[in-house]
C-alpha cells in the first residue's frame, strides 16, 4: 500500500474513533484522554494527528502529548515515565489547569526544556505504554495500533540510521514484555493496523 493510502487509511480509522470518543464521558476532569498505544513504528503518531484533526473538526480542541518527548531515552518505557507524566500533565489536567512536562532530548540524551499543555476538550496520549493499567481509569477510549516486527524494524531504522539497529531491537524487546505485562491489546476499544484499516 502506497503511502497516500496508508495516510488515507489512518483518516477513515480516525472518522471511527472520533465519534466513539465523543460518545464517551471525560474521565479526567473534564478532559476525554484517548491513549493510541501500540508497537514502536506501527503508526501510532499518523493515527494521533488524525485523531486530533477529526476533534477539531467536531469543533472540540485536541491536544496530543507524544510519548518519545517523555521517554528516558531508550530504556524510558517504565522507571518514573508514568509517575512524571501524571504528576506533570495528567493531575494539572484533572484540575483543570495547564500542565508542562520536560522534553527529553535524544541527541544530547538529557531532558531539556519544557513543553506547555493547555487544558484541552481532548487529550491524545500517543505512544508505546500510553495505555498502560495504570491510566485505565482516566482513559476515555484506548485505541491499539499494530503492524509486524520486520515493518516496524525498517521503519525506526529509517528514520533513526541503522547504527540504532541494538537500540530498537532492545526496546522490541522491552515493549513486548510490556504489552504481555499489561495485556493492552485485549484491553483495546479500537484496533487498528499499519495501514488505518479496522483489526481484529
Amino acid at each position: 500500500m502506497d503511502p497516500l493510502s496508508a495516510q488515507q487509511g489512518h483518516e477513515d480509522a480516525a472518522g471511527v474513533v472520533v465519534p466513539l470518543l465523543l460518545s464517551r464521558a471525560p474521565r479526567l476532569g473534564r478532559v476525554r484522554v484517548v491513549a493510541v498505544d501500540g508497537p514502536a513504528g506501527s503508526g501510532k503518531t499518523t493515527l494521533a494527528a488524525a485523531v486530533a484533526r477529526g476533534c477539531a473538526g467536531a469543533g472540540v480542541r485536541a491536544h496530543v502529548v507524544h510519548m518519545d518527548d517523555l521517554y528516558a531515552g531508550w530504556a524510558g518505557l517504565e522507571g518514573d515515565l508514568w509517575p512524571r507524566l501524571a504528576a506533570q500533565v495528567l493531575e494539572p489536567l484533572r484540575r483543570g489547569v495547564p500542565g508542562r512536562f520536560q522534553r527529553y532530548d535524544w541527541a544530547a540524551g538529557r531532558f531539556g526544556g519544557w513543553v506547555d499543555v493547555p487544558v484541552p476538550g481532548v487529550l491524545v496520549l500517543e505512544g508505546c505504554g500510553s495505555g498502560r493499567l495504570a491510566a485505565a481509569g482516566d482513559l476515555s477510549l484506548l485505541v491499539w495500533v499494530e503492524a509486524d516486527d520486520g515493518m516496524r524494524l525498517a521503519r525506526g531504522l529509517e528514520r533513526d540510521g541503522a547504527q540504532a539497529r541494538p537500540h530498537w531491537e532492545r526496546w522490541m524487546r522491552d515493549e513486548a514484555a510490556h504489552f504481555a505485562r499489561e495485556g493492552t491489546r485485549g484491553r483495546a476499544d479500537v484496533r487498528v493496523d499499519a495501514w488505518g484499516r479496522m483489526a481484529r
